[in-house]
């Protein structure tokens, strides 16, 4: 009997062969984990399942009689228990109305269920990688803009420093301009005077000559 035609022989108890071959998987699945796992599996009546270590030792190859070194490994063992040995021995009897018909498997039966089974994983695979694939998508758009963005404020940086640094430069401008200003304002207020000195310099000889031009003219009148 294989894996298939178990799975045939419990379907019309569990229901079905799909239900059968998932208790089936189920079972061995939990049962391998444990061994694996270093626990001993016992199950009354049937027998008990463990993982045993097995040391390095030497073993001769049957075909060339040669030694051969053997690493130190862990195997699998099975001891039966002693309802399954008296079953098997004939010392008992079975049960009746437990009888079990071994049928070959049809095709599709156990393949089918696990076709389906791989075809419902693979499905959700593919889905899940379709998902992480979008997230992936919308990550990298999100990024895109987040650099756009960031781009577009460097711009604006640079933008408002050439603009602070055109003011800096207009008031620095103006700063001497109104400086230079101020000198010729200054220079203007010195000169000022100065020619108000020389224009009284100047008017107060001719005012002199004028008067004593005047003086003689008189003169030469009375002489007359």
């Amino acid at each position: 009997m294989n894996k298939a035609q178990l799975v045939e022989a419990i379907a019309d108890k569990l229901g079905g062969r799909q239900q059968a071959a998932d208790a089936v998987d189920a079972v061995l699945d939990a049962m391998v984990r444990a061994v694996v796992a270093g626990d001993r599996v016992s199950v009354t009546g049937f027998g008990s399942f463990e993982k045993v270590d097995r040391p390095a030792r030497y073993a001769r190859n049957p075909q060339t009689g040669e030694r051969v070194r053997v690493k130190k490994t862990s195997v699998p063992r099975f001891r039966a228990g002693q309802g399954f040995k008296d079953l098997v021995a004939g010392t008992k009897k079975l049960p009746k109305g437990g009888e079990v018909s071994v049928k070959k498997a049809p095709k599709g039966s156990l393949s089918g269920g696990a076709s389906a089974t791989v075809k419902k994983a693979v499905a959700k695979k593919a889905t899940t990688a379709k998902k992480a694939a979008a997230k992936t998508t919308v990550a990298k758009k999100t990024t895109a803009k987040k650099v756009a963005t960031a781009k577009k404020g460097v711009a604006k940086t640079a933008a408002a420093k050439k603009s602070t640094t055109a003011v800096k430069k207009t008031t620095a401008a103006a700063k001497k301009t109104a400086t230079a200003a101020k000198k010729t304002t200054t220079t203007a207020k010195k000169t000022a005077p100065a020619a108000k000195k020389a224009t009284a310099k100047t008017t107060a000889p001719a005012k002199k000559t004028t008067a004593r031009t005047t003086t003689a003219k008189k003169t030469t009148a009375r002489k007359k």
